[in-house]
């Protein structure tokens, strides 16, 4: 596969998101060179993502000193290099969002994971951020926690675009979707426009083979090892069916005759964990028009070089539930496993939270020392 076959990709209506951003990227022209040449059309970032950006950069260095020198605390100044690293990544694809109408070209910031478990707090962030970026293509990230949801429908409600991440399992990922159509719900009532309110439900894979494949470890037999590898993308499919029938239901419809938006499904976690498997295994399967895969550089190239993407729709659901009731059948439970990869998916959030105040606390004593 090459590059302009990448642009095939985009052409069949997948959309490609970069999942990564530094300002190393943004200044160089790293970012609008991966627009022009694979047809990246987004990028999706986290706190661990700008932790690592921050640490081996040299190009917040005088970002850093000025914030050093005003004793900016360090989750003050966390936000403020994040909130201007996003600002500028949205402007860079500004040209890809008005020529999508509003389609493409986002870029996604994070609530902290201080609030994970706070509707009110998380409300109360996503209009912090969604005011402090100020740029119509920017989706605020909110997990789909219990009271994550609650947020959704409260933010699409005020008219904030919202990228809802850390959804594993089928239960919750319906729960988004009904979170997102009561706020369109809301909106319509407070006679917000519609059609400028976006959403992408992102939908977690490798993850879900990686917990699987290591249950499916303990069991031996032959229908345990024919299986490994092959539920994250059942659990995809299904998702898909979910999507068809959520949003061709009365309700949506009624919506989206007003001018709203579907959902669109957002495969995260795409970066393939078990070296047996190809490194394009999940773009492959996953490449579903009115989908969105967002990856690392590293899998984009591995796609432009050599993917073969297919469609997700081939595999039928019928034959993707079979996948999942043999599953059962080998004494694996999927609601545990979905449970499990939900409780460590907040866990490593709020991890990443912590990690990223102690970079830049670091980075800001480092640049008080050089000063």
């Amino acid at each position: 596969m090459t590059e302009t076959a990448a642009r095939t990709l985009v052409r069949r209506g997948v959309s490609l998101w970069l999942d990564d951003l530094s300002r190393d990227r943004i200044v160089g022209g790293g970012l609008q060179s991966l627009i022009d040449g694979f047809g990246v059309s987004g990028v999706t970032t986290n706190p661990t993502i700008f932790a690592a950006a921050l640490a081996r950069s040299t190009a917040y260095g005088a970002a850093l000193h000025r914030l050093a020198e005003q004793g900016v605390p360090a989750a003050d100044a966390a936000l403020q290099l994040m909130t201007e690293d996003v600002a500028a990544a949205a402007d860079v694809l500004a040209p890809v969002h008005a020529a999508t109408d509003g389609a493409d070209g986002w870029v996604s910031i994070e609530v902290g994971a201080d609030v994970a478990h706070d509707a009110i707090a998380t409300v109360a962030e996503a209009r912090r951020l969604h005011a402090l970026v100020a740029r119509p293509n920017v989706f605020v990230k909110i997990p789909a926690t219990r009271a994550g949801l609650d947020a959704i429908t409260a933010a699409i409600a005020e008219g904030i675009s919202v990228n809802v991440t850390l959804i594993f399992g089928l239960t919750t990922y319906g729960q988004v979707v009904d979170a997102y159509l009561a706020g369109l719900e809301r909106a319509a009532e407070r006679g917000l426009d519609l059609h400028r309110i976006r959403s992408v439900a992102s939908f977690f894979v490798s993850r879900v083979d990686s917990e699987v494949d290591a249950r499916l470890s303990a069991v031996d037999s032959i229908a345990a090892a024919e299986l490994a590898g092959a539920v994250a993308i059942a659990n995809s499919r299904l998702a898909v069916e979910t999507f068809d029938e959520r949003f061709g239901s009365e309700r949506a419809v009624r919506l989206l005759e007003r001018g709203a938006h579907p959902q669109p499904l957002l495969w995260a976690s795409t970066g393939v964990k078990d070296p047996r498997m190809p490194d394009t295994r999940y773009v492959d399967a996953l490449a579903t028009p009115g989908s969105i895969i967002t990856m690392p550089e590293a899998t984009l190239r591995a796609v432009a070089d050599h993917g073969r993407p297919g469609d997700l729709r081939d595999l039928s659901a019928d034959s993707a539930r079979t996948v999942l009731r043999r599953l059962a059948d080998l004494g694996v439970s999927y609601d545990d496993v979905v449970e499990t990869l939900e409780r460590r998916g907040i866990e490593q959030f709020e991890r990443s939270g912590r990690e990223l105040l102690r970079t830049v606390d670091a980075a800001l004593a480092g640049a008080r020392d050089a000063a």
